[in-house]
């Protein structure tokens, strides 16, 4: 258009409006009694002026669009087309086709309004952009597409064209509610559930799963079919997982409402969003093996984003079996004997768990004859009485700081970790790296960001501890002779000691027979309690902490400001000691630490303390976790922690209605 209109209908309006008003004081000023014949006249020119204003409209947009505007160079080029079309002179709407008017307007006129208002939503930068601007309006979908070219002023001519993909974004949505995604279902523990029952006791309780686990697959259009002993897969559409997933996966409540005298629980895997489903197929098998890691009795969802899980809020359930210690005890020697050199770390802040099984492990690359240390900054350690212990005894070589450990490691290196799966939280990633083999023993449920290049995985999480795993492997090693020494028998003891609260938490009947075979090691209970000895100022330090807990929802939460480096250690021992207060089922301790703020968590059982550290980007046990938020205040600390234990509780209180 060669000439845009510089003024719009309201700019008209408003001036005329002020032309009338100031006329009008001038006439008050001359005659003040004329001012009741003003009023009437003001009224009725206001009726007239929107009265006006809709027939300018009504008459322009006719004319316009109307059959006076035919045969005009912009009827041929725009009016013709079947696409709705628009003209905007800066975000005025001054054009449209009869396309626009029906299928964008609904038939009704609205010319010289603000394109906003037409088109909600709107943005001319993203709609000039080469995919344009996808707009929900008019009861459907739109790709809007704009040019725009510069006018006379400030103001910008564009032209707005609607491409309607209604019926594509139905097709598209169709497309991913249907697409298929794979689910393995796993009875936890089958072996030993069923082990003991009678023949027709185990067919009505298989009976009764199969029932529950078809009612929940019977909700939708999927199959499923089982595959072995207390395992079924089952093959949905993504629509119905999405509201397994809103409903979260209640079949878990439901199965372990069907004989709670046993502790009966499922573990399920899920394979969702994967280009085939042969991918969704190994997805969920991740995913099961993620469930099973974290203790069973949960869904675990794998996505191409990653995990999500749901459930996990009961106890986990004892292997009795130690077939599988005997095995990778096997396996353990082989990958050591075939190592020119062997380094064993754990993770940061390591505690006496962490160092008694490093040195246990220590012990088995000694009986195989093959070199090893273990890697561990002296400077950042919870288990410095043990450290000492061990270099009294005249070991001083089983230790290296992880820097000086990288100059021995090749890839003909073994590196075995223990008592951590996460990549993040290894003493040295430097040294996990560069090594050429890495083997993992670990206790703690499995979370995203485990390693995953280990050749050797030794992961239980229904153990009390790290000790208690090499203890076990120990017994496979080596002839009758080759045993730990006291100190280091000690040191594994005081492992066990530290995880379970001194053998009040998470034990089974393996955890006293690995207490019992490292005291025919000759480990002395007196001794290994001795390790756990404090310094006063480490003392006073855990009684403040202590002393400044609060309650909320039957959990002691304590807020601290920073503490020196030597009084570390009083952090978990203050968690544990909280948790012998009437009433408290977890214990928090919040420290800040710079910019950064540490949580250490600890609980009887009662409390998943795993999952609600997760939530804050954490991880651990079930009785005993932690996380570490950078760029946090203690006030947004507390903010964030008593939000994960409101949800928490919601889903127990979800749980035990279910139940």
């Amino acid at each position: 258009m060669k000439h845009k209109p510089g003024w719009t209908l309201e700019m008209f309006t408003v001036g005329f409006a002020l032309l009338a008003a100031l006329l009008m004081m001038l006439l008050l000023l001359v005659q003040p009694a004329v001012w009741p014949v003003l009023v009437i006249i003001v009224l009725l020119c206001a009726v007239l002026i929107v009265a006006a204003r809709y027939r300018v409209r009504r008459w322009a947009a006719r004319w316009v669009t109307g059959t006076s505007f035919e045969n005009s160079k912009t009827q041929y080029s725009l009016a013709s087309l079947s696409q709705p079309v628009a003209l905007l002179s800066g975000d005025t709407v001054v054009w449209y086709n009869i396309p626009f008017r029906d299928r964008v307007l609904s038939g009704t006129d609205q010319l010289a309004g603000r394109v906003n208002k037409v088109l909600p939503g709107l943005e001319l930068p993203q709609c000039i952009a080469p995919e344009g601007q996808v707009l929900a309006c008019a009861s459907g979908v739109w790709r809007i597409h704009a040019s725009t070219v510069e006018g006379e002023g400030e103001e910008k001519t564009s032209i707005l064209v609607l491409n309607d993909e209604t019926a594509l974004r139905k097709v598209e949505n169709e497309y991913k509610a249907s697409r298929p995604g794979y689910m393995i279902f796993s009875v936890d523990g089958y072996d030993d559930v069923f082990s003991d029952m009678l023949d027709s006791e185990s067919a009505r309780l298989l009976e009764r799963i199969n029932r529950t686990i078809e009612g929940m697959i019977a909700r939708g259009t999927g199959f499923l079919r089982r595959v072995a002993n207390g395992r079924y897969i089952a093959v949905v559409e993504e629509r119905q997982l999405e509201q397994f997933a809103q409903q979260g996966y209640d079949v878990l409540d439901k199965i372990r409402a069907l004989e709670p005298s046993i502790n009966l629980s499922i573990s399920i895997g899920i394979g969702r969003r994967a280009p085939t489903l042969h991918a969704a197929q190994e997805m969920a098998v991740q995913a099961l093996d993620m469930a099973q890691g974290r203790g069973g009795d949960q869904a675990a969802e794998m996505t191409p984003d990653g995990f999500t899980f749901y459930g996990g809020v009961s106890h986990g359930v004892e292997k009795r079996s130690k077939v599988r210690s005997r095995i990778v005890a096997e396996a353990l020697v082989g990958l050591i004997k075939a190592a020119d050199h062997v380094v064993i770390m754990g993770h940061r802040m390591s505690d006496l768990d962490a160092i008694g099984a490093a040195e246990g492990v220590l012990r088995i690359c000694k009986i195989c004859d093959v070199p090893a240390v273990i890697a561990v900054r002296r400077e950042a350690t919870l288990a410095t009485s043990l450290i000492h212990a061990i270099e009294d005894a005249g070991q001083e070589s089983d230790f290296i700081d992880p820097h000086g450990a990288l100059a021995i490691i090749n890839k003909e290196t073994l590196c075995i970790v223990v008592d951590t799966y996460q990549v993040g939280q290894v003493e040295s990633k430097e040294i996990l790296e560069k090594c050429g083999k890495i083997a993992v023993i670990d206790h703690h449920r499995k979370g995203v960001g485990y390693i995953e290049n280990a050749v050797l995985v030794c992961h239980e999480p229904y153990a009390s501890s790290t000790s208690e795993l090499v203890t076990e492997l120990l017994q496979y090693v080596g002839s009758r002779d080759d045993k730990p020494t006291r100190v280091e028998a000690e040191g594994l003891l005081s492992g066990i000691m530290l995880d379970t609260r001194n053998f009040s938490l998470h034990t089974g009947v393996r955890t006293f027979e690995a207490a019992a075979a490292l005291r025919r090691y000759g480990a002395e209970t007196e001794r290994a309690w001795a390790l756990f000895d404090v310094s006063l100022p480490e003392y006073n330090t855990k009684a403040g902490l202590v002393a400044k807990a609060q309650m909320y929802k039957g959990c002691a939460v304590v807020l601290s400001g920073e503490l020196p480096s030597e009084a570390q250690v009083a952090i978990p021992q203050a968690a544990n000691d909280l948790l012998s207060i009437e009433g408290v089922q977890a214990s928090f301790v919040v420290v800040q630490t710079g910019s950064s703020v540490k949580i250490s968590a600890r609980s009887m059982g009662q409390v998943n303390v795993q999952v609600i550290m997760e939530s804050l980007g954490g991880g651990g046990h079930q009785t005993m976790a932690a996380t570490m938020m950078k760029h946090t205040t203690l006030d947004q600390a507390r903010e964030l922690l008593h939000t994960a234990i409101d949800n928490y509780r919601a889903s127990q209180k979800k749980g035990s209605v279910k139940d």
